[in-house]
């Protein structure tokens, strides 16, 4: 048995002051992360006096281009764009069951499908609601919901290890080479290869774990060190070769948010789209993790500003610009010893990067299967 949307939810349309809002409790389609990955901290507040509000329990979807499936489920009160969809559960749904129905990518694909315009698609509110969705009593929409928020949770907790981890490493790095020489040198001189991502890969993420490989886009480097935050896409045989992303690999945004990069861990059924660059260390003069550190500090970022700014490129980085950044590069023995000494940090982010990985497919896997009715509730209320 099934119901529309409109029997399990609303529209909310509660208003709030901006003056009430701070940067972390200001919603817009632009700190909404792709691929269900919640928000990041807004860069500004609007400058209307009003604005929509949202309370903790509700669920907020971006209403642009649909299939980046953006949402996030509140856990405080605040205000967001009008751009930006506030649903709010009806007394009789469990307000967390309803984030994981609408986090289903059969809830994106149909409101992908429903929306209105073509370079700009906006999700059809009337057609929204009229989504068909299971009927399920109030209890096993807690075991439905609960069971989804405990892989979540453990996501979360890996992440922010990781985060921890990487702060110390950087740490390290940065007081590592105070009593030393500086030897300064050129991006491009430790660089084996530079290149684009392929126009040919689609732009638009889809979800097909069949034939679908996942592809990092300039808006997934804020979850830069987490596949399990790329979307999908499909690409040619040959697009896949020349764009696989190897292990040691960098890669960097050249488009929006300039010169946010990261390294890869492992060889990845995955590839990367042409608003970024790959670079290939030259690992007879550079170490690829020393690579990477040097290029989370604030003195590479001010390069990036500060070229960006006195030049045309904006938003769109040359190679060049990049490959032109001139570091400190001591003696790759004198490397390779910092990366031992961190190693371990680096390991351990690398073991939560694969369960992070595991755990996505496993939430991924089980939601629409716990929705359609294909996997029994009961099953899941008897481990």
């Amino acid at each position: 048995m099934t119901k529309t949307l409109s029997d399990l939810c609303s529209f909310a349309d509660g208003r709030i002051p901006v003056t009430d809002l701070y940067l972390d409790n200001y919603i817009s389609t632009e700190n909404m992360l792709a691929n269900k990955n919640g928000i990041t901290r807004s860069a500004g507040l609007p400058t209307i006096s009003q604005t929509q509000e949202y309370k903790a329990g509700d669920v907020l979807i971006s209403n642009i281009r649909p299939y980046f499936r953006k949402i996030w489920f509140a856990d405080r009160n605040g205000g967001c764009s009008n751009d930006v969809l506030v649903l709010r559960s009806n007394e009789d749904v469990y307000p967390n069951f309803l984030h994981y129905l609408l986090s289903n990518d059969n809830f994106f694909n149909y409101a992908t499908a429903t929306a209105k315009g073509t370079k700009m698609p906006r999700g059809d509110k009337h057609a929204i609601m009229l989504y068909e969705v299971p009927d399920f009593p109030f209890e096993s929409q807690i075991i439905i919901a609960d069971t989804l928020s405990s892989l979540d949770a453990r996501i979360a907790i890996n992440k922010k290890i990781n985060h921890h981890l990487e702060q110390m490493a950087q740490a390290i790095f940065k007081s590592w080479f105070v009593n030393f020489e500086p030897t300064f040198t050129k991006l491009g001189n430790v660089i084996i290869a530079a290149n684009t991502g392929g126009d040919a890969i689609r732009k638009t993420p889809i979800v097909d774990f069949d034939t679908g490989i996942r592809c990092v886009r300039v808006g997934d480097m804020s979850n830069k060190n987490e596949p399990s935050s790329w979307g999908f896409c499909r690409v040619s045989k040959e697009d896949f070769k020349k764009h696989q992303l190897k292990k040691g690999d960098i890669v960097v945004t050249r488009t929006a948010s300039l010169g946010l990069n990261t390294i890869i861990w492992e060889d990845l059924s995955a590839v990367y789209n042409n608003g970024l660059i790959r670079l290939k260390p030259n690992k007879d003069c550079v170490s690829p993790l020393f690579l990477y550190l040097t290029l989370q500090q604030k003195e590479y970022f001010d390069y990036i500003n500060r070229i960006t700014g006195e030049t045309s490129v904006r938003p769109n980085m040359k190679i060049d610009y990049l490959l032109n950044y001139e570091f400190n590069c001591p003696p790759v023995d004198l490397q390779n010893k910092l990366v031992d000494t961190i190693q371990s940090f680096f390991d351990r982010i690398r073991c939560n990067v694969a369960e992070n990985l595991h755990l996505v497919t496993m939430r991924d896997t089980l939601l629409p299967r716990l929705m359609s009715g294909e996997l029994s509730v009961a099953d899941l209320s008897a481990k």
